[in-house]
């Protein structure tokens, strides 16, 4: 991302990587290997057809296209626009490249595409066939769970009408505080922002503008300098913020407007009235700065403890995203009850939970002496029996005897377990927790 200060314009580190002299608001993407990077496929392929290429390119085609790091990948074309000065042909094309994550699709010139690598598009029925033949079991589960991403809900009929409608990103950067993001995905902001592709969000109330000079007018006139709400958690430079959907409406439909952006598979709820946001930010002298959320049903049937969690792409990577879920596991505790995330999870949503709950789980089994049953973990966590069953047996940590489930804790198998899951993130300290149920405040 880029960092803004003063009018003064900065290349700023966040851990993600540059490519080409731009630092872009993303997580780092694993690339396939360099023999394989240019995406081309083998001429005798069954299914794909050369043919000569005239343009300009239709929705459908596949070719190959120069990434952000200077290599080729296989792109589909899914949708494309007029260049407003240009010729007959002059097109610019919204591509999906077919190796990766919907959230780096984008427009790109024609200049940018390899057009002796067109192809035909095919049946995509038959592609997945002759596709499936050639993969291994492992390579098709990783696909599948790329190509799932948060839909499990959905069948075959609504996913297709989901990507249909959110194709194309419409609002391609936003300016949020100092930084300037890149979005990954199309969120629904009303119709009058049909034809803007950058918004400017005030950082405290998230109203958000066409207009750089909008908001600077704005600025000079919001009173807020943290989110609306009560600080319920202070912790150094860490603040966490409860604000109540049904007192302030137009900030919790703002925020999932925003979050949208970076979430494929959220619902946008408009009727916000029945949710409770926890906003945490950083604090300075100019004020408290969002770093992500999470939100929750304030009467969930289900036990779920969490809607919806974001952690801006600014602020990726630095433990906070685990901070928010050890949280709303601690508010868990408060209400005495156990709780669990809403399904579907998001791609990045379902890795940040089991890596949680493998190091919880994990640190528990390791000190503790003597037999311990699913049920007192789950009292001793707030963790559902259900999330821990599954992860203790995706770790392979579980047998069925004699009618009943054991765990295995071998202590040179926990370290493994341990050091795989990497580091806990920012730990929350309960003593700087001030909070009441919501339902002992109605």
């Amino acid at each position: 991302m880029v960092s803004i200060e003063n009018g003064a314009i900065a290349v700023a580190a966040n851990g993600h990587g540059a490519a080409a002299g731009k630092t872009i608001a993303t997580e780092v993407v694993a690339l396939p290997p360099a023999s394989q990077s240019n995406g081309a496929q083998p001429e005798t392929d069954p299914s794909r057809k050369r043919k000569m290429t005239s343009l300009p390119l239709e929705v459908g085609t596949r070719v190959n296209c120069r990434w952000r790091d200077g290599k080729y990948h296989p792109v589909k074309v899914i949708e494309r626009r007029k260049l407003p000065y240009g010729g007959a042909n002059d097109y610019e094309y919204y591509v999906h490249y077919t190796e990766f994550n919907r959230r780096l699709d984008e427009w790109v010139k024609l200049e940018q595409l390899d057009l002796n690598s067109v192809e035909t598009d095919v049946d995509e029925k038959v592609e997945d066939k002759v596709t499936s033949l050639k993969m291994t079991r492992h390579q098709k589960r990783k696909i599948d769970e790329t190509h799932v991403e948060g839909h499990e809900e959905l069948d075959a009929a609504s996913l297709r009408e989901h990507e249909e409608f959110t194709k194309v990103k419409n609002i391609a950067t936003i300016e949020l505080g100092r930084y300037e993001i890149e979005t990954w995905y199309f969120s629904p902001f009303p119709p009058e922002y049909n034809d803007c592709t950058k918004l400017f969000f005030c950082e405290f109330c998230l109203n958000f503008m066409k207009r750089k000079e909008q908001l600077q007018r704005h600025m000079r006139k919001c009173d807020l300098k943290h989110p609306p709400g009560d600080e319920i958690y202070r912790n150094g430079t860490l603040s966490m913020f409860e604000v109540d959907g049904k007192k302030n409406k137009v900030y919790g439909q703002n925020l999932c407007y925003l979050a949208k952006l970076f979430l494929d598979h959220k619902t946008l709820y408009y009727d916000v009235d029945l949710f409770l946001f926890y906003v945490l930010c950083e604090c300075d002298d100019r004020g408290c700065h969002m770093v992500g959320y999470f939100s929750k049903e304030k009467h969930s049937e289900e036990s779920y403890n969490l809607a919806c969690i974001l952690t801006l792409p600014p602020y990726q990577r630095k433990g906070y995203g685990k901070f928010l879920i050890a949280f709303s596991y601690e508010l868990s505790k408060k209400e005495g009850k156990v709780g669990t995330p809403e399904r579907p999870l998001s791609d990045l949503g379902l890795l940040s939970y089991r890596g949680y709950w493998t190091r919880v789980l994990l640190d528990i089994l390791k000190k503790h002496k003597g037999n311990i049953s699913i049920k007192e973990l789950s009292d001793m966590t707030a963790i559902k029996a259900e999330d821990i069953l599954s992860t203790l047996q995706s770790l392979e940590l579980i047998q069925y005897r004699k009618g009943q489930h054991v765990i295995c804790a071998d202590p040179k198998v926990l370290d493994r377990h341990l050091k795989a899951a990497g580091r806990g993130g920012l730990e929350v300290d309960v003593s700087k927790l001030i909070w009441t149920p919501y339902k002992e405040q109605s």
